[in-house]
């Protein structure tokens, strides 16, 4: 099998000219095939890193959900890391211009879902370097899930938050460097992306070569980022979703189902899953320490699984069934990207048909 080389494989093998003060923004994910890391990799390669921002969850990927690690230094090349979660507009300015950096460079695996927060890290940290007059270069990776497909509506921009700030798709079909190319026109940051070199749109990483890193806690395999744009979705709603399990939103349930739930999914003949009743008890986060029933979804057939008409038709079982003890939270407009999937819901209408028919991935598009 061909392997995929990664922008950070290409970099590291012809460093560019030009840079002094190098701010580079990376998590576990940004890795060389043979595992070496992105900073320690770029310095080796002679690119003077001189800071590390992180994302959510942090360089080394020991914070939950919601969360960064703070301030640090990076033991492995002693580098300051500034902690980026939870900064924006003018914060984030403040924290990049304190660095000292003269160009960001950005090395970090999306996951392929439009409220994974990377890419919008990426997006606010791009309009830094547009109101400071940096360079901002995304070293693109692949998309996990592959980006032949999108699925699910476009963000309204009233809807705009750090789980979505422009108009993709739920399941986007992009890579990263794609995003960047395509919100760069509202930005206008003096942008560069390094494309991959070997990638299909058809491919899941599975087909890529190269070896998988957990790009945060609770999305330890490919099977989670696969199932992720649509079970995501159970966390506006006071369901569970899997966190606290071995099988992060693989397993979805709730105190109030019971043995009807995962035999009326599998009733909606949905294409490419199958549904396992089943019990599980998250040892942290919602419904903690709490006997759930449920269903573990088991996908039969990756092409033809659709994950958010799956994650729509979960919620939409689990408000026939239970109308008495379903709820849904306001952070499911922001997930969803406008109210109307919250309002079916809550009126009793089936909300499978806000799905629009899969199709192409839009915007700047650097492979075939």
């Amino acid at each position: 099998m061909d392997r995929v080389r990664t922008g950070l494989e290409l970099l590291v093998s012809a460093p560019k000219a030009g840079w002094e003060r190098v701010g580079l923004v990376t998590n576990p994910t940004g890795v060389l095939p043979d595992l070496t890391a992105a900073a320690p990799a770029l310095l080796a390669a002679g690119v003077p890193v001189t800071t590390v921002f992180s994302p959510e969850h942090g360089l080394r990927g020991t914070a939950q959900a919601g969360g960064g690690e703070g301030d640090t230094v990076d033991p492995v090349t002693g580098l300051p890391v500034l902690d980026t979660y939870r900064r924006t507009g003018g914060d984030l300015d403040a924290l990049v211009a304190s660095s000292g950096v003269d160009a960001l460079v950005f090395d970090v695996c999306d996951v392929g879902a439009r409220f994974y927060t990377y890419v919008w890290t990426m997006y606010d940290l791009m309009g830094s370097a547009a109101r400071l007059g940096l360079r901002f270069t995304v070293l693109d990776r692949p998309n996990p899930i592959g980006g032949a497909v999108t699925e699910g509506p476009v963000l309204d921009p009233a809807y705009a938050s750090f789980v979505g700030r422009a108009a993709l798709p739920v399941r986007h079909g992009l890579t990263p460097g794609e995003i960047a190319l395509s919100v760069n026109r509202a930005i206008g940051a003096e942008l560069e992306v390094v494309p991959m070199e070997g990638w299909r749109r058809r491919w899941r990483f599975d087909r890529t070569g190269l070896p998988w890193v957990m790009p945060s806690a609770n999305m330890p395999t490919l099977d989670t980022a696969l199932v992720y744009p649509g079970t995501g979705l159970l966390e506006g709603v006071n369901a569970a979703e899997g966190r606290g399990t071995t099988r992060p939103f693989e397993l979805v349930g709730a105190p109030y189902a019971d043995g009807r739930f995962a035999a009326a999914l599998n009733d909606l003949g949905l294409p490419g899953v199958r549904f396992r009743d089943t019990w599980f008890a998250p040892t942290f986060g919602r419904h903690a320490g709490v006997a759930v029933r449920g269903a573990q979804l088991h996908v039969t057939d990756q092409e033809a699984f659709l994950p958010v008409l799956t994650g729509v038709s979960v919620l939409h079982v689990l408000r026939a069934l239970y109308p008495g003890d379903f709820a849904c939270e306001p952070f499911l407009d922001l997930l969803w990207g406008s109210a109307s999937l919250r309002e079916h819901l809550e009126a009793g209408r089936d909300p499978r048909g806000l799905c629009p028919p899969p199709g192409p991935p839009r915007g700047e598009l650097l492979y075939g």
